[in-house]
């Protein structure tokens, strides 16, 4: 009588660990779910007379990929109750590192590259690629892969092209050179010696 027992225990005991790791798997799958693009606010549609926060050069008179910065508190670096806007992807990343110390965003957004319908042009001897600045044409920059300091310009220059699609991004790189970078791989040290 004892036997059965013995194993009836060992089939609960069994069953508590295997409840316990579903239970532990479903909490991970959970967390997943719920990860950093889940907090991040949407896109939004910037405005062509919108000034840049950083450089204040007016967003839409400029080729190349645009930004925009979510903050809790967007008054803690823009005197307006609004996320703070870009002229280029250089800019999004100087200011957001300029006011690291004061506020860190909850999402930056660039120019996705791989959804819109862009073009690359020659325009009074500089190589340029085209605007958007519709909401969906925005990706959350974590998710993106840059060519950096290739032949094509932006707003300020030299830019930082972002790609949704890694091979999007090589294909472009294979055509205009520069290097690519991983969005958590760009520095300040890197954006300052683009400017």
């Amino acid at each position: 009588m004892d036997e059965p027992t013995a194993a009836v225990d060992r089939i609960v005991t069994r069953r508590t660990v295997l409840g316990g790791v579903g239970a532990v798997c479903l909490g991970s799958i959970a967390g997943c779910l719920d990860g950093d693009d889940a907090s991040v606010p949407d896109p939004i549609s910037i405005d062509d007379d919108q000034s840049c926060d950083q450089c204040t050069m007016v967003i839409g008179n400029h080729p190349g990929p645009a930004g925009q910065a979510h903050y809790e508190d967007p008054t803690e670096v823009v005197d307006d109750d609004r996320p703070a806007q870009f002229c280029s992807s250089l800019c999004a990343y100087a200011f957001t590192f300029d006011n690291e110390a004061t506020a860190e965003p909850e999402g930056i957004h660039l120019t996705d590259y791989s959804t819109v319908d862009y073009t690359v042009s020659d325009d009074n001897g500089s190589t340029t690629v085209s605007r958007h600045l519709e909401a969906d044409a925005f990706e959350n920059a974590s998710t993106l892969t840059l060519v950096t300091d290739s032949d094509v310009d932006g707003a300020m220059g030299a830019s930082l092209i972002p790609f949704s699609d890694a091979d999007n991004a090589e294909t472009f790189q294979d055509e205009y050179g520069g290097d690519i970078y991983d969005h958590d791989d760009i520095t300040q040290e890197l954006v300052m010696s683009l400017m």
